[in-house]
C-alpha cells in the first residue's frame, strides 16, 4: 500500500530523502524562476485575454500541485505561450473577452482540461501522445509561434486589432496603420530590442564585469524585470498614459481567489473539444521538456504520473482563478540550469509569486502593454523553427508534407483547426507509411546461416523457393499490400514451389491480416505453391494458435529462416568445424 501512495504521490518518495544541500539549490533555483516568471505570467495572461493577476493566480498553486504529484524533478508548471492563445481561441467562442463570463469559461476550461489529464493518467494513457509525430508538433508549434507574434503586434504599435488567424490579424492590423501611437511604438521595439539583446548580450557583459557565473545567471534572467521597472518608470514620470500609452491599471492586491467554475452543460459541451486538443498538446510540450531535462541526469519520467500531476496542477488553477496550465520549455530549462534538485523549487517559486501577488502588484499600475507584449514576442519567436522544413524534405517527402500543411492549416484557420489536423494529419501519416511496409527477397550469405536483401547483396538463392522479409507488423491497412506482393512475385513464373514469410520483424497480425494470410494460404495452394512462416515471435505464435489458420497452414513454420532454408532446398547442413 506504502510503494502504492508513493508512486501517486511522488513527494512521499524524494521528500524522504530531502537535504540541506537540495534546500540551499532549490531556493536559489526559485529565485532565479521567480524574476523571470513575474512579467511572463502577466504577459501570458495578457495573451490569453484575462486580467494580468490571472497569470500569477495560475502560477502559484499549480506549481504546488504539481511538486506534489508530478515525477519531474524540474519542470516548471504554469502559463505557456502555445496554451494562452488556445485558451483565447477556446474562451473567444463562447464570451466576450473582458466580461465575468470570459473569466468563468476559463476556469471552466482548465478544470475540464484537469479532469482529462487526470482520466487519462488513471487510465494510464499516456502513449496517446504519440499519435502526434513530431515533424507535425514542430510544424503547429512553429505556425503558433508566427500567430502569437503576430497578436501582439497591435498592442506594440497601439492599435486596435482582431482575428484568430494570420490573414485576419494582418488585414486588421493594415486597416488601422493611421492610428498608429508614436509612442507606445517607441517603447514597444525598445522593449522588443532590448530583451532580444538580454537573451545573447547580458550575461557575457555581465562576466566581464567580474560577475561569478551564477550572478550573472540571474542578471541575465532579470533583464525582463528590468525592462518592465523603466518603461513602468518611464509611463508614470512623463505621464504618457494620458498621451494614449495603454497601460496595466489597477491589479487586485491579493491572494489567489476561490474560484468556481460553471456547472453549464451547453458550455461544457462546446468547451470539451478545446479542452481535449489543450490537454494533448500541453501533455505532449510538458513530457517532451520533462524527458530531455531527466535524461541530462539520468532520471526518470513516469508519463502517466505526469498526466495526473498536470491534472491536479488544471484543477488547482481552475478553483484559482488560473486557467489551462503546463510544463513550459523555457523555465523548465532556466529552473534546470539554476540548479533545481527536486520539484521543491517549484514550491518555492510559488511562494515568491505569491509574494509579488500580495505585495508587488500596486507597482505595476503604470505597466505598459506595449512591454508586455515585447515580452510575449521575443518569448515565443524562440518556438519559431523553419529548419525543420528542410529537414523533413531532406529526409521524408511526406513528413515534409504534413509539416506545411499543419503550418497552413494553422495560420489559415486557427490553432484549434490546426492542431486538429495536426492529430488527423499524424494518424493518416502512419497508416500511410505502415500501408506499404518494406519487404524484401532474400537469400543466404555464403558461408553464413545470415539472409539478406538480394538487391543489395550477393547471396545463394533457389529458384524453387520464395523467401520474403517482412519489415513491419501486419494490420489492416498492409494486409492486402503483402497478398498482392507475394501472387505478383510467384506470377513471375519459374519453379516456384515453395514461398517462405520470413516474420522476424513482425510483432502483431490482426485479424484483418489473418485473414489475408488465410486468403493467400488458398491462393498459393491452388497453384501448387505451399506457404511457409519463419522466425515467428511467440506472443504472435500464440494469437495464431488460437486460429485455424495454423492447421490448415499449407507448409511449415520454422524456427528460422536457415532451417527453412535447409529443409526446403534439400541442402545438407555443413559439418561442425574440427576443434
Amino acid at each position: 500500500m506504502t510503494d502504492r501512495l508513493r508512486r501517486y504521490v511522488p513527494v512521499l518518495d524524494w521528500g524522504r530523502r530531502y537535504t540541506t544541500d537540495a534546500l540551499q539549490n532549490d531556493l536559489m533555483a526559485a529565485v532565479i524562476v521567480t524574476i523571470m516568471l513575474i512579467p511572463q505570467s502577466l504577459a501570458y495572461a495578457m495573451l490569453a485575454g484575462l486580467p494580468p493577476e490571472a497569470g500569477l493566480y495560475a502560477s502559484i498553486l499549480p506549481i504546488v500541485l504539481y511538486a506534489i504529484f508530478g515525477t519531474s524533478r524540474v519542470l516548471a508548471v504554469g502559463p505557456v505561450a502555445v496554451v494562452s492563445l488556445m485558451t483565447a481561441a477556446a474562451v473567444g467562442q463562447v464570451a466576450e473577452q473582458g466580461t465575468i463570463g470570459y473569466g468563468v469559461a476559463a476556469l471552466t476550461l482548465a478544470v475540464m482540461s484537469g479532469v482529462i489529464l487526470l482520466a487519462m493518467g488513471l487510465l494510464k494513457l499516456g502513449f496517446l501522445a504519440n499519435f502526434l509525430s513530431h515533424p507535425v508538433i514542430a510544424g503547429f508549434i512553429t505556425a503558433a509561434g508566427i500567430l502569437i507574434a503576430a497578436s501582439q503586434l497591435k498592442h506594440i504599435l497601439g492599435v486596435s486589432g482582431s482575428g484568430h488567424t494570420l490573414p485576419e490579424m494582418l488585414w486588421s492590423l493594415g486597416s488601422h496603420l493611421g492610428e498608429v501611437n508614436a509612442i507606445t511604438l517607441v517603447i514597444g521595439v525598445s522593449a522588443t530590442g532590448f530583451l532580444f539583446w538580454v537573451r545573447k548580450g547580458l550575461k557575457p557583459l555581465a562576466l566581464g564585469w567580474g560577475l561569478p557565473p551564477r550572478l550573472a545567471d540571474i542578471v541575465q534572467k532579470a533583464g525582463p524585470v528590468a525592462a518592465v521597472a523603466v518603461s513602468t518608470l518611464a509611463v508614470w514620470g512623463l505621464g504618457l498614459s494620458e498621451r494614449g500609452v495603454a497601460i496595466v491599471g489597477a491589479v487586485p492586491q491579493s491572494l489567489p481567489p476561490l474560484t468556481m467554475p460553471a456547472v453549464n452543460l451547453d458550455l461544457l459541451v462546446t468547451l470539451f473539444v478545446p479542452a481535449l486538443l489543450i490537454s494533448v498538446i500541453g501533455f505532449v510540450e510538458s513530457i517532451s521538456v520533462a524527458q530531455t531535462l531527466a535524461a541530462k541526469k539520468r532520471q526518470r519520467i513516469d508519463p502517466n504520473q505526469e498526466l495526473i500531476g498536470l491534472g491536479a496542477a488544471n484543477i488547482g488553477a481552475g478553483f484559482t482563478g488560473g486557467y489551462p496550465v503546463t510544463g513550459g520549455f523555457a523555465r523548465s530549462v532556466v529552473n534546470y540550469d539554476a540548479g533545481a534538485e527536486t520539484p521543491a523549487a517549484g514550491a518555492f517559486t510559488a511562494v515568491g509569486l505569491l509574494v509579488a501577488a500580495l505585495a508587488l502588484t500596486p507597482l505595476i499600475y503604470f505597466l505598459p502593454i506595449a512591454t508586455l507584449a515585447a515580452t510575449i514576442m521575443v518569448a515565443v519567436l524562440s518556438l519559431v523553427d523553419f529548419s525543420i522544413l528542410k529537414t523533413a524534405w531532406t529526409y521524408s517527402k511526406a513528413d515534409f508534407a504534413a509539416v506545411v500543411a499543419t503550418i497552413m492549416i494553422t495560420l489559415g484557420l486557427g490553432v484549434e483547426t490546426g492542431v486538429s489536423a495536426g492529430v488527423i494529419l499524424s494518424i493518416l501519416l502512419h497508416l500511410y507509411k505502415t500501408s506499404k511496409p518494406h519487404v524484401a527477397e532474400v537469400g543466404l550469405v555464403p558461408g553464413s546461416q545470415h539472409f539478406r536483401n538480394i538487391h543489395r547483396h550477393t547471396v545463394e538463392t533457389d529458384p524453387a523457393i520464395v523467401a520474403i522479409r517482412i519489415d513491419e507488423s501486419l494490420y489492416f491497412p498492409n494486409a492486402r499490400f503483402l497478398e498482392d506482393y507475394v501472387l505478383d512475385r510467384v506470377g513471375t513464373g519459374g519453379p516456384i514451389r515453395h514461398v517462405v514469410l520470413m516474420c522476424s520483424a513482425v510483432n502483431v497480425i490482426d485479424f484483418s491480416a489473418l485473414e489475408a494470410l488465410e486468403a493467400l494460404n488458398l491462393r498459393l495452394k491452388d497453384m501448387g505453391i505451399s506457404l511457409h512462416l519463419s522466425e515467428v515471435k511467440g506472443p504472435v505464435t500464440d494469437r495464431l494458435k488460437k486460429t485455424h489458420f495454423l492447421q490448415h497452414l499449407s507448409g511449415r513454420v520454422f524456427l528460422s529462416q536457415y532451417d527453412a532454408w535447409v529443409a526446403l532446398s534439400g541442402r545438407p547442413l555443413p559439418e561442425p568445424a574440427a576443434k
